[in-house]
């Protein structure tokens, strides 16, 4: 489950951005004591995600708010199928609507899309990772829902993992030198952190292995035969990411070269959030 503090935060925002100072849609027509129920309708064929995250949207709006779950995170839904029903304050459950809908379709597009990834890979050891091309303050919900749809989260952000790419390494002067620079950045601020580095060249790969001291070698926008050749030449001694242009129709290609991880940008940044919505009962 998400972070409280970082859930807390996201919500009040998006009350804050939302709310302001009333729904006065609402509280022109429907009087202050007026209970009712809605239900959580799916509407699309998919994975559902952010049902416990729902949960505490509706606690923060108003406590009294009685949730009964029928279908949990993770749960492959059809159009028909009724989510949850929540019965109290009408006025609480009209300010709640739109963050829930927003949240919860948002969520169950990306875990129906990691989904997809994933049931290609069926059989094979590479897992679907995602990348930071999430939302800007939406990450950690984009990046549960990329667990809940059966992918692995990669870093969280800059600083839970080291990863060297291109620009570090072109502007530290070289693989070798970004390395070396890196162990004795950890060792003064007293950091254990992992290391990844990426390669574009066969060159480039043949560096890395000559100066150790990573953990895992990602192979940018190499070809699927390239890949295979270059898990050969690694041969266990890291683990290895696929990354740069694969695509739904690549995605066993590259798996069946032996990565460990492919990375795939597209889980949160290109996604059709699933039709979902709260309606009155």
């Amino acid at each position: 489950m998400i972070n409280e503090e970082v859930l807390n935060g996201i919500i009040e925002k998006a009350i804050l951005e939302d709310i302001g100072d009333g729904d006065h849609s609402s509280q022109a027509c429907i009087p202050a004591d007026a209970v009712g129920k809605a239900q959580l309708l799916v509407k699309e064929a998919g994975i559902l995600a952010g049902v416990e995250i729902a949960q505490k949207v509706f606690e923060r709006f108003d406590p009294q708010l009685n949730v009964a779950v029928f279908i949990t995170d993770g749960t492959e839904v059809k159009p028909g199928d009724v989510a949850f029903v929540v019965e109290g304050k009408v006025l609480s459950l009209l300010k709640a609507e739109r963050l829930v809908l927003n949240i919860m379709q948002r969520m169950s597009g990306i875990a129906t899309q990691t989904s997809v990834y994933v049931k290609k890979l069926e059989g094979l050891h590479t897992r679907i990772l995602d990348t930071r091309k999430t939302t800007p303050g939406l990450r950690e919900i984009e990046k549960l829902a990329v667990k809940i749809g059966g992918g692995v989260n990669h870093r969280m952000g800059l600083y839970d993992m080291v990863m060297l790419k291109d620009n570090h390494i072109d502007f530290a002067g070289g693989i070798a030198k970004a390395v070396a620079m890196v162990h004795d950045y950890l060792k003064k601020n007293n950091k254990n952190l992992k290391i990844e580095v990426e390669v574009r060249d066969f060159k480039e790969l043949d560096e890395v292995l000559k100066v150790g001291g990573i953990n895992r070698i990602m192979l940018d926008n190499f070809s699927p035969a390239d890949t295979h050749k270059a898990v050969e030449h690694i041969n266990g001694r890291f683990e290895t990411e696929s990354s740069g242009g694969i695509t739904l129709d690549t995605l066993r290609d590259y798996a069946e070269c032996g990565v460990d991880y492919i990375s795939v940008g597209a889980l949160t940044h290109h996604i059709k959030s699933l039709d979902l919505s709260l309606k009155a009962v």
